[in-house]
């Protein structure tokens, strides 16, 4: 990956986790009002919810770190090595952490005739998507092992041609 695609990267990143913070410090207080303004329904469940929203945007932002770090190794080449399965394993975490805040979301917005079943549905299908997107970073894991192991084995292989030589 070469150094302008990285920085625009890094800069697309930065503006995301801006957002983030901004919608934690601006947007959540703001929807924290208007669920106290809604009715009874949803009054009652207006902290619950705000704690999903908010720790959700956390799990956000530890992807984004984990990812930023990983550029960081690409950048310097160490990519391959050991320490990126830290972060790798960081991101999945995060990534599972956010499906099942999803899962809980659903679960505190389904009693009662607050919010419609629809919508419901909606929070569990994307619940599922982002446990999708957990398996796929599993899966990138594993590439990322028989990676690791190839050129382990490579470097191998080129210090004893060495001796030889």
């Amino acid at each position: 990956m070469g150094k302008p695609t990285i920085l625009v990267l890094r800069i697309l990143m930065a503006a995301v986790l801006a957002g983030t913070l901004f919608v934690q410090a601006v947007m959540v207080p703001l929807l924290g009002v208007d669920l106290s303004e809604a009715g009874p329904g949803l009054a009652a469940i207006r902290v619950p919810v705000l704690v999903v929203v908010l720790l959700g945007i956390l799990t956000f932002q530890v992807t984004l770190i984990g990812v930023w770090r990983l550029l960081t190794m690409v950048r310097k080449g160490t990519v391959f090595s050991a320490g990126a399965f830290r972060w790798v394993d960081i991101i999945i975490g995060a990534v599972a952490a956010a499906a099942v805040l999803m899962v809980a979301l659903g679960f505190l917005l389904a009693p009662g005739e607050a919010v419609a079943p629809g919508i419901v549905l909606l929070v569990g299908g994307i619940a599922v998507a982002i446990a999708g997107v957990a398996l796929v970073v599993v899966v990138m894991r594993a590439l990322l092992a028989q990676a690791v192991a190839t050129d382990a084995a490579a470097k191998d292989l080129r210090s004893q041609l060495d001796e030889v030589i």
